[in-house]
């Protein structure tokens, strides 16, 4: 049963393996990350790391049983109780509810583990399978994103905020219900 895993050293294979198996389907979707991604991953790497030790950032992959990461969950600059969602799921499991599933835990681990009460993420007009998962995530659309920060797309903002109930769960978002 695949697992969403706070990142560590030891995923740097298992993370350089999916980003490269995948380039080309993401390219199709947000903009590609670049020769120097690649050419630069153990150095962008440990600065992840790093951001995480110290509490700017939160990052969580998906990983199968054989280790492999299916997808990347990513809380970007965690400042005032907000932070910036990002997410990508390997082509081979994109579809199946995957992306929203781990978005909705990633939602209730940012409020019990980070302290979080709003995230927000950017996607781009052309993306509409991730507007849906953000929609059946709880999020709602919160304004116009600027394309500088979409790769010179235009986008929407959607914003969820997230209220922890005792007991450790969060309330569903409005597209959620019960």
């Amino acid at each position: 049963m695949p697992e969403l895993k706070r990142l560590h050293a030891g995923h740097a294979p298992s993370v350089l393996a999916f980003e490269l198996a995948n380039r080309a389907y993401f390219a199709a979707s947000v903009p590609d990350r670049g020769d120097d991604f690649f050419d630069q991953f153990a150095d962008r790497y440990n600065a992840l790391l790093a951001e995480q030790e110290a509490g700017i950032c939160a990052f969580y992959l998906l990983v199968a049983d054989d280790g492999s990461v299916l997808g990347r969950f990513n809380l970007v600059d965690l400042e005032d109780q907000t932070a910036e969602l990002g997410y990508r799921v390997a082509q081979h499991v994109a579809g199946r509810g995957v992306a929203t599933a781990n978005v909705r835990e990633l939602c209730w681990r940012a409020a019990a583990r980070h302290g979080l009460r709003t995230l927000r993420a950017a996607t781009a007009r052309q993306n509409v399978a991730s507007q849906k998962v953000l929609t059946k995530a709880g999020f709602v659309p919160a304004g116009p994103a600027d394309p500088a920060h979409l790769g010179g797309t235009p986008g929407t903002w959607y914003q969820r905020d997230l209220v922890l109930q005792p007991y450790g769960a969060i309330l569903p978002g409005p597209a959620e219900g019960q």
